[in-house]
């Protein structure tokens, strides 16, 4: 079926960025940890517990999320998940403690990113077989950028007096359900059998069926999935780590003040999103494994520079910037991947089980590191362990391949006798 008149797959970009620039603000919490340390009076690590528990249940959310726009469209879904991010939103506005703050935030609203967020990326590997690499590149930049925006307006929310840091969790929970529900309006999935103008799909080798999608227990049965799932998970570990102890790694090894630490927030925020379009791009351009290869040695390399910021503090902002892009990168091309192995057809749920890696290796990261400063006063064997994996994991990367071809010979006409 040829691009339809009717509708411009362009604006697939459009939805998908408004999700996203709301479901990536939780990547501004390194700005309302130290505040939250001060306002309920707990430790580190305590107050990294929120984010760590948005991440793991973000990630389980996606499976559910995966299954169910499989079944019923990304549009409901999508909506759906950002009336859950809302209301933990708002239920965290009215937290003192911990465990509130844990089940609002880190549940309750961990819940409602995963359903919205598979919903654009699953949409646009449907819209774009073309564009792939760029398109979820694009899909999820929005993600990576929304912490841009939202690090140093929490930041200016949570010093105001007339706002605070709790009320800031509330006006936030309100304005990501008007973006969420607006974007959510324009996804739909393309009629079936569709192509764009001017592509066909691969053709299969002369008398030679393949099948390209796979169901989930046939993605599980290969040995491809295990070590991609490992592989992102040690470049999300990375990623996210740094993601989450931005500020503090600023205020603590820098030496910046709260408000240029935000700013960091923000550097990084806007390379996470450039780094989604670069890396889709690329991938296209050399493959997404050598591609993947490339940015898992930067990575190690940027994080094992962490250790130069005392002695010169220009280093945070290179660190960041190179942390961000390369972690943005792995969110562009893992859906990418899990289409080129996979197929289409099942993709939403099927990267929702890869991307359960993202969820693990945020959820461990963020109680590793701050619990690395509390007994060692450091975070120099987070950076040396997560570093090391980054770079182990850029040279395995480059021996995986597709999954074999599942073929079977065509019919082939036979006389009585044969």
């Amino acid at each position: 079926m040829s691009e339809g008149k009717l509708f411009n797959r362009w604006l697939i970009v459009v939805g998908a960025i408004m999700i996203q620039l709301s479901l990536g603000a939780i990547y501004a919490w390194s700005v309302f940890r130290v505040p939250l340390q001060d306002a309920i009076n707990i430790t580190p690590t305590q107050a990294s517990l929120p984010f760590s528990f948005v991440l793991i249940f973000f990630a389980l959310a996606t499976v559910a999320g995966g299954r169910m726009q499989d079944k019923l469209g990304p549009k409901a879904v999508a909506i759906f998940g950002g009336m859950l991010l809302a209301a933990g939103m708002i239920l965290a506005s009215f937290a003192r403690d911990i465990t509130m703050l844990i089940v609002a935030y880190g549940i309750i609203s961990g819940i409602g990113i995963g359903f919205a967020y598979v919903c654009p990326i699953a949409a646009g590997v449907k819209w774009f077989p073309d564009k792939r690499g760029l398109i979820t590149g694009l899909s999820v930049a929005g993600f990576g950028a929304g912490a841009l925006i939202v690090a140093p307006l929490a930041r200016a929310m949570i010093d105001s007096p007339a706002v605070g840091i709790f009320a800031t969790f509330r006006w936030l929970g309100i304005a990501y359900l008007v973006l969420i529900v607006v974007g959510g309006l324009i996804l739909r999935n393309p009629p079936a059998g569709y192509c764009p103008v001017g592509w066909s799909p691969p053709k299969p080798a002369p008398g030679k069926v393949v099948r390209t999608d796979y169901t989930l227990a046939q993605m599980l049965a290969t040995g491809q999935f295990w070590i991609i799932w490992l592989l992102y998970f040690a470049g999300c570990a990375a990623g996210l780590m740094m993601i989450g102890q931005t500020s503090p790694i600023g205020q603590e090894l820098a030496g910046l003040n709260p408000t240029t630490a935000a700013l960091g927030v923000s550097v990084l925020a806007i390379s996470n999103g450039l780094g989604r379009v670069f890396w889709g791009r690329i991938s296209d351009s050399i493959g997404r494994t050598r591609t993947l290869t490339i940015m898992y040695l930067i990575n190690g390399i940027a994080v094992f520079g962490y250790f130069l910021i005392p002695a010169a503090p220009f280093v945070y902002w290179i660190g960041i910037a190179l942390v961000g892009a390369t972690f943005g990168g792995y969110l562009a091309l893992y859906p990418a991947v899990t289409a080129d192995f996979y197929g289409t057809t099942h993709v939403g749920l099927n990267y929702g089980f890869v991307f359960t890696a993202y969820g693990f290796g945020g959820l461990l990261s963020n109680i590793f590191a701050p619990r690395v400063l509390e007994l060692t006063g450091n975070y120099n064997f987070a950076f040396i362990l997560t570093g090391a994996l980054c770079i182990v994991a850029g040279v395995l990367i480059g021996f995986v391949k597709p999954p074999a071809p599942k073929v079977r010979p065509t019919c082939v006409e036979r006389s009585p006798a044969s």
